[in-house]
């Protein structure tokens, strides 16, 4: 029998008795205003006017003469705040205040969700509340500073490796604590039902876009459509509205931090073992005894230790693909398409980007769309650290 909140076997609500009320309210909800025309209609009016949709699918010239592919890239770097997460926001927002809710809290790794969420509270005058861990808040100091300036309280996390699923976790407990009047504003396709099914919703206007301008580009749909994978919102955005073109790739690409056979990696679906996480059933980097292991990533928004329930879903049933990129990979592609491209991608983009290589000596000529999810000025820090450490060069892969 269908279960409608899991994808093959996986997904759920795992969560404490205090929230499964919250959970089937949200659903009910959601499920209500989604074919709604008004809310409809509202969504479209802000992600145009004030997010900048249509996004453009730009042909990357140099970088397809390099790789001898047709390479394209979904623009989602020039949205409003700078990456894919104001689409969710502003549904979620939406939402939240349907449903009579005044206090917003969220969490964030790389900065740009938590971003989104301030920019959407401080349009709509709503009380807003960001987690964060403290090595991410180290690492993304130009986002810091926005959610700041856009007035949202911002919380330290201090526990376990201090980044984003510390934060995750810290939002639930005060979730928990606090259902009456606060809405949870999850920026991944993880968490529980209906989070995955309801980000992904609206995260899916990057594929239902990209599909109607590779048609009218290249009158055929792609071979390729690459996308990064931490929880994985942008990518089951853009690969939603293609799952069942069967002669469309899917590639998702995970980070591999210091490499896939290394503690410090991220690779989820390579690495992990099934179990649950964060109130969802997903594959989790977890040891022997199903303690949650630390991951890592140069892309803060990659280092997360499980994945969305659809991508686990994806991969078993074998419609999607996915590889793992480590640090030294996705810097050096960071660096490539900066200079071939005048595009600064973020880090999460550049793990996706570092797939043509990949994809050119499996299959010269293909037409790609890679979704370039955000763009890189929040990360010139990191990269400037590592290059303290490491000689500035790109690394030739083809």
């Amino acid at each position: 029998m269908k279960r409608p909140s899991y994808f093959g076997q996986f997904g759920g609500m795992f969560v404490p008795e205090t929230l499964y009320y919250p959970l089937q309210q949200l659903t009910e909800n959601f499920l209500a205003l989604r074919t709604d025309a008004g809310f409809k209609k509202e969504l479209a009016y802000y992600l145009r006017e004030y997010a900048g949709r249509p996004t453009p699918l730009y042909f990357a010239k140099n970088l397809s003469e390099k790789f001898n592919l047709r390479v394209y890239l979904k623009r989602e770097d020039l949205l409003h705040t700078g990456a894919h997460k104001i689409n969710n926001s502003l549904g979620q927002i939406l939402l939240a205040k349907k449903m009579g809710k005044k206090r917003i809290i969220a969490e964030t790794g790389a900065g740009q969700h938590g971003v989104s969420v301030a920019t959407v509270c401080a349009l709509f005058s709503l009380q807003c509340v960001i987690y964060m861990g403290e090595e991410d808040i180290k690492r993304q100091r130009i986002n810091v500073n926005k959610m700041r300036l856009l007035n949202a309280q911002i919380v330290p996390v201090s526990s376990g490796s201090k980044t984003l699923k510390d934060a995750c976790n810290e939002a639930l407990r005060d979730w928990v604590k606090n259902v009456k009047d606060t809405y949870y504003l999850i920026g991944s396709t993880i968490g529980p039902y209906p989070y995955p099914m309801m980000v992904r919703q609206f995260q899916s206007v990057i594929g239902k876009e990209a599909r109607l301008q590779i048609m009218k580009k290249e009158e055929k749909l792609p071979d390729y459509v690459v996308a990064c994978v931490g929880g994985g919102s942008n990518s089951m955005g853009i690969f939603y509205p293609f799952i069942k073109d069967t002669k469309v790739k899917l590639l998702g690409v995970e980070a591999a931090g210091r490499g896939v056979d290394s503690e410090e990696t991220a690779c989820s679906l390579a690495k992990g073992d099934l179990g649950v996480f964060q109130g969802t059933l997903s594959y989790v980097l977890q040891d022997p005894h199903g303690q949650i292991k630390n991951a890592h990533s140069i892309a803060p928004g990659l280092d997360y230790p499980g994945v969305g329930p659809e991508h686990a879903y994806l991969k078993t049933i074998k419609r999607a693909e996915y590889i793992c990129v480590d640090d030294t990979r996705a810097i050096s592609s960071f660096q490539l398409v900066s200079e071939l491209e005048g595009i600064i991608p973020a880090l999460e983009s550049s793990h996706a980007l570092s797939a043509l290589p990949f994809i050119a000596k499996k299959s010269p000529r293909s037409v790609v769309i890679v979704c370039v999810s955000g763009r890189g000025d929040k990360d010139l820090d990191i990269i400037e650290e590592y290059f303290k450490k490491h000689p500035r060069q790109i690394t030739r892969y083809v």
